[in-house]
């Protein structure tokens, strides 16, 4: 039975590792991503901006990068920057660890970069656990794994506020008068976490799409309760598709248990894979994801390739060709955000729903 439910597809930027569940590479597979899980600076620019636009063609609802403190390599955040100017349509999703880092400059960062993407903007949160992490800042031991996904959540929860702490028409830019903002548009956040508190309000206009899209990977169970109650797109792994319905089911119960519209919440099954060894290749590929999507186990497929660029380019001229072929995936671009694309709301500012409901009440 075909699915009339829109199928998103994500991919990744990095090297997978191979050693998660789920994982569809081979042993070959990856001893080559070990081999390039640290790539040289030099070229890297040009490799990613090359890798993104072929994933544009494709139509790929987004694109993630994946980071962390443990390992070398070039900001994701700051590389998605480079890349937003050279694509036009498809999201851009760094990977953002909110451990030892300031949640202020977080979202200032995050909303910058929706900002200089047009709208194309969201960030994978993830959380820094090890030891090692925490000895290159010094500020504090690594807390159990439970407490950092609490506070991650707390990240996720200021950041929305910051955002929306400008309403979308703050900005006057008045010249004769020389103002530049409606200070009465402007609000306080007012927050405080269980280890940090913010008053606001942001120093970035509201972002385009209001709140950037925020992805959770959601395998580990510690991350489930974050994603359920914070993300837009949910990752996970499974290796059958009853395992990806029930974990689906369960994140969707749970998101309505935190008062949100599971119907806003987009899960997708996330797997590295060997197109060079995976049996049946592109096209087999594209059968279990129709299967599991049509079945209504997944909203979707995030590709975490092997090898980039050798990965990237089979699964854009194999698996979703033959996944537009069938009618199953977009053959363009139909809206310009990030939102558009994955089929979610622009959230309304709270602070401007509460100013309304406040003037509402008065008259």
């Amino acid at each position: 039975m075909t699915s009339s439910r829109t199928l998103h597809l994500a991919a990744e930027l990095a090297p997978g590792p191979g050693d998660s569940p789920g994982t569809l590479a081979s042993a070959t597979a990856r001893t080559a991503a070990a081999r390039t899980a640290a790539p040289a600076v030099a070229g890297t620019a040009a490799r990613t901006v090359a890798l993104a636009r072929l994933a544009e063609a494709a139509g790929l609802d987004l694109l993630t990068h994946d980071d962390s403190f443990d390992r070398p390599g070039l900001d994701a955040l700051a590389v998605l920057a480079r890349v937003a100017p050279e694509t036009r349509s498809i999201g851009l999703v760094p990977t953002v660890t909110t451990t030892h880092t300031e949640p202020f400059h977080v979202q200032a960062a995050v909303a910058t970069l929706d900002w200089v993407s047009r709208g194309r903007a969201g960030w994978r949160i993830a959380v820094s656990p090890t030891g090692a992490e925490a000895r290159l800042f010094g500020r504090r031991p690594a807390p159990p794994t439970a407490e950092l996904w609490q506070e991650a959540g707390e990240v996720a929860e200021v950041s929305r506020k910051l955002w929306d702490s400008w309403e979308d028409d703050a900005e006057i830019r008045d010249v004769v008068t020389g103002r530049f903002v409606d200070r009465r548009k402007l609000h306080h956040v007012n927050f405080q976490g269980a280890t940090f508190s913010v008053t606001g309000p942001s120093i970035v206009p509201r972002p385009p799409q209001g709140n950037p899209v925020t992805v959770v990977d959601a395998t580990r169970p510690a991350a489930r309760d974050t994603a359920a109650h914070h993300a837009d797109v949910a990752l996970i792994r499974a290796s059958s598709a009853e395992e990806a319905a029930a974990l689906r089911a369960e994140l969707r119960q749970a998101a309505r248990a935190h008062g949100r519209d599971p119907g806003q919440l987009r899960v997708l099954l996330s797997a590295t894979v060997d197109l060079d060894a995976y049996e049946g290749g592109p096209g087999a590929l594209a059968e279990l994801i129709a299967g599991w999507h049509g079945g209504g186990a997944i909203d979707g497929f995030h590709l975490v390739p092997a090898v980039p660029e050798r990965d990237l380019e089979r699964f854009t001229a194999g698996t979703v060709a033959r996944l537009r072929d069938r009618g199953l995936f977009r053959t363009a671009y139909e809206g310009t955000t990030l939102r558009d694309h994955l089929g979610l709301a622009r959230p309304v500012s709270q602070y401007a729903a509460e100013a309304r409901v406040t003037t509402g009440a008065r008259a």
